[in-house]
């Protein structure tokens, strides 16, 4: 299937940085991912999601779900689930695995939906 892909510019500009700060995600005590290399995209209007990396977050506490979603300006999303022995967060987390060029930096990261799991930002 052929899909629209849109390249960022000034009516929907998309930016990628490296953050100096430490990104720690919980869900309610645990620590799902600690990082002090986040990444930060600002997207239009949207507010700024840190990216984390893969490799950051504890793996024992996620599991790859089957939803995904598609974003023409970043590529198709793959979604992961947060388990804890308290409980499941359903697709708190997603990925672009093979982001659109214009956001390839992204690649190897996740971002945490911020009604689903808490990030704490500090200075690194």
């Amino acid at each position: 299937m052929s899909r629209d892909v849109k390249i960022p510019g000034p009516d929907h500009p998309i930016t990628v940085a490296a953050a100096s700060t430490r990104v720690v995600v919980r869900v309610g005590d645990r620590v799902i991912a600690d990082t002090t290399r986040p990444l930060v995209l600002r997207e239009s209007t949207y507010p700024a999601v840190h990216y984390i990396p893969i490799e950051d977050v504890d793996p024992g506490l996620i599991r790859r779900s089957d939803t995904r979603t598609y974003c023409p300006y970043k590529g198709e999303a793959s979604y992961y689930s947060i388990v804890t022995p308290e409980g499941e967060v359903d697709d708190a987390i997603w990925t672009y695995e093979e982001p659109c060029e214009a956001v390839g930096e992204i690649g190897g990261h996740v971002a945490f939906y911020p009604d689903r799991a808490r990030l704490m930002v500090e200075p690194s």
